[in-house]
């Protein structure tokens, strides 16, 4: 889907099912007593269904506690909802209010930001390709007349398209659209595509999880460089302040390090070591 077109159908969906009047986020969960929550069911270990059809995964644990929070400030029980999204859905449904967030593995662009608004900085990754080792591709180079596959709508999908148009790929890949990445990973396993892409650290889950893992692997170097936040509703600075706010409590008190070590560290769901470069940052985000 071209970039332009995209946006077009964010601003219908926003003018169909925009409320009248909307106060902001938090006096809205406050009056109703509900905290409603955009995750996750196919993006390992971020959020995903658990053995009992639970979500699950390190931005789920990441909302609960911004649950907690959020009982603590108004003083009573308020319910948390976890509605599942799709890299489709994910932008139109915070900006028509239906979700109050998006807790999930989303990239924080420019260009999204003419919807909605993202928290801080909670996670780094970057485009890269996943494929059987069978194939013994290097790079993104060996996509010339391929076909790659990659969730419509996302940054990954404009990283392939941008390399076919510049004449990286040369012949260019053929791109294969998907809702969600299971599905992607089910057509590399058939071989319907010849490779598949997203983030990193969420190619690692779907081979993670995978029948026979060792039959795939992570091909190439960072095609993109991705910064994932959570989406949080446009102008609405006093809930993404107390959002924010959550987040940097987290890092400072080591809980974000907790949860971060419980999904990546080496006993975690998907192993994924914490670089440098994001310890770094994770630092230089914590306001004091």
């Amino acid at each position: 889907m071209k970039r332009g077109f995209y946006w077009i159908v964010v601003g219908i969906l926003v003018l169909c099912f925009a409320p009248g009047v909307y106060a902001g986020a938090l006096d809205d969960i406050e009056k109703k007593g509900e905290f409603v929550v955009g995750v996750r069911d196919g993006a390992i270990p971020f959020g995903f269904f658990d053995a009992n059809n639970q979500h699950v995964g390190f931005s789920v644990d990441m909302a609960k506690e911004f649950h907690k929070a959020l009982e603590e400030k108004f003083g009573k029980p308020i319910k948390l909802s976890l509605k599942t999204i799709n890299p489709k859905t994910r932008i139109p449904l915070v900006a028509n209010r239906t979700l109050h967030m998006v807790a999930g593995s989303s990239t924080h662009t420019v260009a999204r930001e003419e919807a909605v608004d993202f928290t801080i900085t909670v996670f780094l990754t970057g485009t890269q390709l996943l494929a059987k080792k069978s194939k013994d591709y290097k790079g993104y180079k060996d996509m010339a007349g391929k076909r790659v596959g990659a969730a419509q709508g996302s940054t990954n999908e404009k990283a392939i398209r941008d390399l076919n148009s510049k004449g990286e790929i040369n012949p260019p890949a053929d791109i294969v659209v998907y809702q969600e990445h299971s599905q992607g990973m089910l057509a590399l396993q058939k071989d319907i595509i010849d490779a598949y892409c997203t983030d990193g650290i969420l190619l690692a889950g779907l081979k993670a999880k995978a029948r026979n893992p060792e039959e795939y692997e992570l091909v190439g170097e960072l095609i993109t460089y991705d910064p994932y936040a959570y989406i949080v509703p446009e102008d609405d600075s006093k809930f993404r302040d107390f959002i924010n706010i959550e987040l940097i409590k987290m890092i400072k008190d080591g809980r974000y390090y907790q949860y971060y070590d419980k999904w990546f560290g080496p006993n975690g769901v998907v192993p994924y070591p914490m670089t440098q470069e994001a310890a770094i940052l994770m630092k230089l985000q914590a306001w004091p």
